[in-house]
């Protein structure tokens, strides 16, 4: 017995772990992490258990060695790769359009668009803005108010009218009052200025948000999946105001946690961990979140 384990113990190989292997290791886990949690949050899961199918398929061929069923699997490989490409296309986008806004390297590949990055807006605006939504709240006037950060929004502005008119409470009322031109859409906001109105954004297809919620909510939460604006979206319905950033959605604020969060907003870049923190916060203090 005791052989047995020697020579055992002899053919068993143990490879030399090196501090570049361990590096390697950790990457490797962390990207292979990241993929599978970014594939479960989206379409993308329920047809990798479909390939997964499919793949243990094939193996199944090659065991009983199907030749027939092997030589067509493999000249469909290369057509096959193609054909994910082309179905994950929305999902692909997003998980760079996300990986871009990831500050990774602390602003490395940031460009510069000629604005100054100390405030982002005025406080005046800041005030302008939670005015008027709390004003159309009281009314039940529904609105849509994205308020642009490093990302130029130009692909969504160009889908709206021209305004580039400064941001006042009266201006944003009268753009989403009943039975105006304007009032259909979105008003994006750069700097102090309202750049365009009735715009079109994409919608959310987040099976997590809540069944009940209209197009205006999706439309406010789809923008900020795509882009690293903050969205404030007023419900016709309920006159209520809630937040979007980062894909998460914030119902119900009252005024003074909105202008806190624009406040925060025109002089630093918001992020996704800190929208968390604050609403943990808002949760913590009884509000429904």
């Amino acid at each position: 017995m005791n052989n047995f384990i020697q020579d055992y113990l002899v053919k068993l190989y143990i490879p030399h772990i090196t501090w570049t292997d361990i590096i390697e290791i950790i990457i490797i886990a962390f990207v292979l992490y990241n993929v599978m949690v970014w594939i479960k949050k989206t379409k993308a899961w329920v047809l990798l258990r479909g390939i997964i199918v499919v793949a243990l398929f094939a193996i199944f061929a090659y065991i009983l060695n199907l030749k027939t069923i092997l030589w067509i699997a493999g000249k469909t490989i290369s057509v096959g790769i193609i054909a994910l490409v082309i179905i994950f296309q929305p999902e692909l986008r997003r998980a760079l359009e996300q990986l871009g806004r990831k500050k990774i390297v602390f602003g490395l590949f940031r460009f510069s668009d000629g604005r100054d990055k100390g405030e982002r807006f005025s406080s005046k605006t800041a005030e302008e803005i939670v005015r008027a939504c709390y004003d159309m709240g009281a009314a039940y006037t529904g609105a849509l108010i994205v308020v642009e950060q490093d990302m130029i929004l130009e692909e969504y502005e160009k889908t709206g009218i021209a305004v580039d008119g400064i941001v006042t409470s009266q201006l944003l009322v009268n753009i989403f009052e009943h039975n105006t031109p304007l009032h259909d859409g979105a008003v994006i906001i750069r700097g102090d200025r309202v750049v365009a109105a009735t715009c079109y954004l994409p919608l959310s297809d987040n099976g997590n948000l809540n069944k009940s919620l209209g197009t205006r909510h999706r439309a406010g939460v789809g923008i900020s999946e795509v882009t690293d604006s903050m969205t404030i979206i007023v419900s016709e319905e309920t006159g209520k105001v809630s937040v979007a950033v980062g894909g998460e959605l914030i119902h119900d604020i009252d005024a003074d946690s909105l202008r806190n969060k624009l406040e925060y907003l025109r002089r630093r870049t918001i992020d996704v961990k800190s929208f968390r923190i604050w609403r943990g916060r808002l949760k913590h203090e009884g509000k429904d979140v």
